[in-house]
């Protein structure tokens, strides 16, 4: 199988298979993310509206929705919706990237999406934390460096998470709801719901109470 041929290796990447990342459709791919990324991060930089920030972050994670009309009610709902970041950050591909509404990513924050990379609903990431989707083969003969294949695995975050700054998520690691993540953390294995986890590898530390749901209920009674 010739693995150089259009299309091909981004479907082997995105299931999980050995692709080679050099693929010329590949490599262009990430040519425009970085592209956009740096009008991103130089938009933010510069301090542009809120609007143009999502039209630009629109770009990198390949969002083609419209927004609703500049200045109409629906606007405020629909900008607040897409993550806040105070950048600079970095996306390998930007498309394999699902984010949830109302996640806050702080700065230097690096999203190597081989594969999905998930992160839920009013997540909040700390400064220069890496989520590794990607991977290399360990057998030597097989990586062999930039002339060799690599895969990746997903990376999946439920909603409510907290990651102190400086952690890094492993390829193919779940994260449950209402996870908190102590800074310099190394996640390498799923964790459950509503815990603290720290430490490399990173081990839990306390368990929570499920807030969340009491919340809803006591929101749903009121109703």
């Amino acid at each position: 199988m010739d693995l150089m041929n259009p299309g091909e290796s981004r479907r082997r990447m995105l299931a999980g298979e050995l692709y080679y990342a050099f693929a010329p459709d590949l490599t262009e791919d990430r040519r425009r993310c970085k592209v956009a990324c740096h009008a991103y991060n130089t938009a933010n930089a510069s301090g542009a509206p809120r609007r143009t920030l999502v039209e630009l972050w629109k770009e990198i994670v390949g969002d083609k929705t419209p927004l609703p009309p500049e200045g109409s009610p629906e606007e405020i709902e629909a900008l607040r919706a897409y993550p806040w970041n105070d950048g600079p950050i970095k996306f390998d591909y930007g498309y394999n990237c699902k984010f949830g509404p109302g996640v806050y990513i702080n700065s230097n924050c690096t999203f190597l999406d081989t594969c999905i990379i998930t992160i839920g609903a009013r997540t909040l990431i700390g400064p220069n934390c890496s989520f590794y989707a990607a991977t290399h083969p360990v057998d030597p003969a097989v990586r062999n460096g930039v002339l060799g294949p690599e895969y990746g695995k997903p990376i999946t975050v439920g909603e409510d998470c907290w990651f102190g700054g400086n952690v890094i998520v492993l390829p193919g690691v779940t994260i449950g709801r209402g996870v908190t993540i102590g800074a310099g953390s190394v996640v390498t294995k799923d964790v459950e719901d509503f815990v603290v986890v720290a430490g490399n590898p990173a081990r839990v530390i306390k368990r929570l109470e499920n807030t969340l749901d009491k919340k809803e209920d006591a929101e749903e009674a009121k109703a």
